[in-house]
């Protein structure tokens, strides 16, 4: 699924997460790399608070020639993963 391209052109999604807080951290991250981001997902999902049946997927899209570097980066764990792993936790 990921490296997938997306219904966007010129964009690959390159990472798949549930909920915008972790996703955020990843856009983030990406860019502080200088690689823009997209966030793709259901309008309805953070309004009323659901997160289940895809509602809370976010899709991570980039543009085509930094989804290698972006997948990559996200591959890579450090200090963030470890703090969204405990926020997950509670």
């Amino acid at each position: 699924m990921q490296g997938e391209r997306s219904r966007h052109p010129g964009l690959t999604m390159v990472h798949v997460t549930q909920g915008l807080l972790k996703a955020q951290v990843i856009k983030t991250k990406l860019e502080e790399a200088g690689i823009p981001v997209l966030l793709d997902y259901e309008s309805i999902g953070p309004i009323i608070g659901v997160t289940v049946d895809g509602l809370g997927e976010v899709r991570i899209l980039v543009p085509t020639r930094y989804a290698r570097e972006a997948q990559t980066l996200i591959e890579e764990k450090d200090e963030d993963d470890e703090c969204l792993d405990a926020i997950a936790l509670d």
